[in-house]
């Protein structure tokens, strides 16, 4: 043990010490790859042909979907997303895909319909209040400006 501990004095341990520090660094700030939904896996989604398949050859090839529609099960989505993250920062999304499969009554497919990041919008909220269309009331007009104008007609108030 004092061999390793005299090898290492003097100028070589700060040189490793550095070297250790600048790892640990460079490591910190590395990208994240994040994965979400299902795996696409092209080939199969491309094999889904309308008028060919049904509901059980979808779920047999695809697997279960993400989900049902919200409104009749005659509807299966899939969804996907990639993300990268740097460091301590928000995750960006760099692929999505949203698949929408739908059925006729019977469960064969109609139609397969494919969207990707482009369809994605991107909300940019200004500071932390939302713009209202209407005027502009002041905090006195909004405590007080209801004053007599209880039961006063045209307010749907009770008939005098």
């Amino acid at each position: 043990m004092p061999k390793i501990a005299a090898s290492l004095s003097g100028p070589r341990a700060r040189l490793v010490l550095a070297g250790l520090i600048v790892a640990m660094t460079v490591g910190g700030c590395s990208q994240v790859r994040g994965r979400q939904g299902y795996v696409v896996d092209t080939v199969l989604t491309d094999a889904i042909t309308p008028g060919v398949d049904n509901r059980e050859s979808v779920e047999r090839t695809l697997g279960r979907p993400t989900f049902v529609g919200q409104f009749s099960d005659n509807e299966y989505f899939y969804l996907a997303r990639e993300t990268r993250q740097l460091a301590f920062a928000n995750p960006r999304p760099v692929a999505q895909m949203a698949l929408r499969i739908r059925f006729d009554p019977a469960g064969n497919v109609v139609a397969v319909d494919r969207t990707g990041l482009d369809q994605v919008s991107k909300i940019s909220p200004e500071g932390d209040k939302t713009p209202t269309l209407g005027r502009e009331r002041s905090f006195f007009e909004d405590i007080f400006g209801n004053i007599g104008a209880v039961g006063a007609p045209g307010t749907g108030g009770p008939p005098q």
